[in-house]
């Protein structure tokens, strides 16, 4: 039996043998296969990381952006606004302006103006206001007009016309009142 036992022994000795192979090649695999899933799990972190980052730097030049847009045009509506108040308050004056003895001159000035461009023999279309003026300039008086004050001259034959009325100055000049006051306001 001794034999038998040597044998037996031979055997378990293999066995003892290729189970450390095995568990040595398990332990491998195992150390292999963690090193694997600890590097997918790196790069999968890294990926989230940097979408995650590229989403908060979009979402932050978005809000940015339309936090720029929203300022811009709170100060658009500002300076409407300001202009608005601006318009209101020279339309005033110039309404004011009719009630002082410089309005005298400044209808003068209109007529000579009108008679340089259309020739003496004009019509003067005017406030009711004005006709007492006019007429101490002898000049031929038209219909009424309403106006905040000014004339429209036009020439006997009426084919041409110049409007020297002050909601027409303000009109024709309107874009260079704009940028003038908007040029205040900045400063």
């Amino acid at each position: 039996m001794s034999a038998l036992n040597t044998f037996e022994e031979e055997i378990q000795d293999r066995k003892k043998k290729e189970l450390a192979i095995l568990n040595s090649l398990l332990d491998e695999k195992k150390n292999r296969i963690a090193q694997i899933k600890d590097e997918k799990l790196r790069e999968i972190k890294e990926k989230y990381e940097n979408e995650a980052e590229n989403k908060a730097q979009r979402e932050f030049a978005r809000i940015t952006e339309s936090a720029r847009l929203e300022a811009k045009k709170i100060l658009f509506d500002a300076i409407n606004t300001n202009m608005s108040t601006a318009l209101e308050a020279i339309k005033r004056e110039l309404k004011n302006y009719t009630k002082k003895a410089d309005y005298k001159k400044t209808l003068e000035k209109m007529v000579l103006y009108s008679k340089r461009h259309l020739g003496d023999d004009i019509i003067i279309k005017c406030r009711e206001a004005d006709i007492p003026y006019l007429k101490e300039m002898k000049v031929t008086i038209g219909s009424n007009i309403s106006s905040m004050g000014g004339i429209v001259a036009v020439d006997k034959s009426q084919s041409r016309e110049i409007d020297l009325t002050f909601e027409e100055l303000l009109e024709n000049h309107e874009d260079e009142i704009k940028n003038f006051l908007y040029e205040k306001m900045i400063k």
